[in-house]
């Protein structure tokens, strides 16, 4: 009877404690779990159009079929895409204000403007990062010039004029080596976002763009605009036929702008991981990879700290390359 008792004993304590740490195991995930209350925005720092502006287009509708979150797109361009996320940085920590931020606000235009309204790495948390793109060099169909040599053999004959979608782009820093590696004359023309710089490049305002694959390929493939070269280290399953610019001569040129979700510092970390959580979740399905491969973007998923390793290493790249350039803004 005494044995009988202990073992009923022994089991109500086992159960006790397995209950203890059942219920601990989901106060923590109840913990760790954020639930929006009201809408999400997720602010573009470019004007319809651009590639970033894509992206956070199918971000916002994904997470809203996926996780059943409420999410709208916020368009606020200008300034080499630093008002949307100044208004990030500036917004209230709670995780209902986020921006897809890319390469020049997040990586380089903290090296490239003299004064910025907020500090990148100070006042953003990352997120997650979406992926990473390719960009071309591209001219109109009727351009002259068929390959990048002879474009740039073009601009030491005569001034060329270059747009991008603002200072501190890869399409401008990229434009800006070519130019110092091979003296050529060339003009930068920067616009606030992919789209108004199309425009005037499908208009004969400027000479050539190195734009987002995302915002060119459809001109390519329609016969508007022809692609010379391609900033990957190989070339672009899109378009196969298109060069790199290290097999056009230009070693070392390989180039990738890179998207990525930001929020205001000092947001919860459960919030963060949520958001993580969910981006990862839309990021993984087919159809989003597809969708985004068939704009020269490739999805790469991570945690956090991942993605803050990741724009610590492209800072270090891209200042290198400001000052190689000596390339500025104001």
């Amino acid at each position: 009877m005494n044995d009988t008792r202990h073992h009923s004993f022994a089991r109500a304590r086992w159960l006790a404690c397995m209950l203890g740490l059942a219920l601990a195991a989901w106060q923590a995930h109840a913990a760790d779990a954020w639930v929006p209350e009201r809408t999400i925005h997720l602010v573009s720092p470019s004007p319809p159009g651009g590639g970033t502006d894509a992206v956070c287009r199918l971000l916002a509708a994904k997470l809203g079929e996926q996780a059943g979150w409420q999410v709208v797109v916020d368009t606020k361009p200008g300034a080499g895409n630093n008002i949307g996320l100044d208004f990030g940085a500036k917004s209230p920590p709670d995780g209902y204000t986020a921006v897809l931020g890319e390469t020049s606000n997040l990586t380089v235009n903290q090296f490239l403007y003299k004064k910025l309204s907020f500090d990148p790495v100070k006042d953003l948390a990352p997120v997650a990062l979406v992926g990473t793109g390719v960009s071309v060099l591209v001219v109109r169909a009727d351009s002259p010039f068929d390959n990048l040599a002879s474009l740039l053999a073009g601009s030491k004959k005569k001034p060329l004029a270059y747009a991008s979608s603002g200072n501190g782009t890869v399409g401008h820093l990229v434009s800006e080596n070519l130019r110092v590696t091979v003296g050529a004359d060339l003009l930068h023309v920067p616009y606030k976002g992919g789209g108004p710089a199309m425009a005037d490049m499908l208009g004969g305002q400027v000479d050539f763009y190195v734009s987002s694959l995302v915002s060119a390929l459809p001109l390519i493939k329609s016969g508007k605009l022809r692609a010379l070269a391609v900033t990957s280290g190989t070339r672009d399953v899109s378009l196969p036929d298109v060069p790199t610019f290290v097999e056009s001569g230009f070693k070392g040129f390989e180039y990738y702008t890179l998207y990525g979700v930001v929020v205001p510092a000092k947001t919860p970390a459960h919030i963060v991981r949520t958001m993580n959580k969910e981006i990862n979740r839309v990021l993984d399905t087919a159809e989003v990879r597809a969708n985004l491969a068939a704009r020269g973007i490739y999805v790469r998923t991570g945690t956090p700290e991942s993605f803050d390793a990741f724009l610590n290493s492209e800072r270090k790249k891209w200042a290198a390359l400001v000052k190689a350039t000596g390339a500025t803004a104001e």
